[in-house]
């Protein structure tokens, strides 16, 4: 942004100081912008940073010890005095203070999404960011298009798509796809072939396909 809109943009709103650099060829210009050369700002121990972080750090490190006790050192249990063996975990007075089970242990190993989750986000995240995505990538509104769910029962768009990957609902790449094929369905059905909508869909199916058969695991998935 120019210096001159940064300026008329601020002036507005607050009084804002500006300490700025400028070679010698330069200098004309930043006076013409109302610069000067006698800096009025308070100085400052730029060489002292250091130590104004640390105060920083302690300020937060307080702020969170009113909260929490994660700041305190508890002493290793006192079976291991003659070296480190297995123990029950809840035999630790802080684990057990804190409310940890077995049970959310074994959840926290657990997967978040199904073994297809990444290849799918990778192959939607690819169908979002291309150029002849536009049209599908929200559901069509029915303020803008009156008729459209008259002639569309069951719409599809890749945001509902990413909604029902994250809720895990793609069991499998066919459902997936399954849904892909709903979407440029629906713009072939309602759209004429010779329109941009149609075109898109063309562009995109295509490209999905390219995608998919790049994927060794996905070699028996067919057009």
């Amino acid at each position: 942004m120019p210096v001159s809109h940064a300026l008329l943009r601020i002036r507005p709103v607050s009084e804002v100081h500006f300490l700025t650099y400028a070679d010698n060829y330069a200098i004309g210009y930043f006076k013409k912008q109302g610069f000067t050369k006698d800096i009025t700002l308070d100085k400052v121990r730029y060489l002292e940073m250091g130590r104004m972080l640390l105060k920083q750090k302690e300020c937060v490190h307080a702020k969170i010890r009113a909260f929490s006790r994660s700041h305190v050192i508890h002493q290793p249990p006192k079976q291991w005095k003659n070296g480190v063996t297995s123990i029950d975990p809840q035999s630790v007075d802080a684990i057990r203070a804190s409310g940890w089970s077995l049970d959310m242990d074994e959840l926290a190993r657990q997967p978040r999404h199904g073994p297809n989750y990444n290849q799918l986000l990778h192959l939607l995240n690819a169908l979002q960011n291309h150029q002849s995505s536009w049209p599908f990538l929200r559901p069509v509104s029915k303020d803008d298009v009156t008729d459209y769910y008259d002639i569309i029962k069951e719409p599809m768009d890749l945001d509902t798509m990413e909604a029902k990957l994250e809720a895990d609902q793609y069991m499998t790449p066919e459902d997936f796809i399954k849904d892909a094929r709903l979407v440029f369905a629906h713009c072939r059905k309602y759209n004429d072939e010779n329109t941009s909508y149609a075109k898109c869909a063309n562009k995109l199916e295509k490209y999905m396909w390219q995608q998919i058969n790049a994927i060794p695991e996905w070699s028996h998935l067919q057009p």
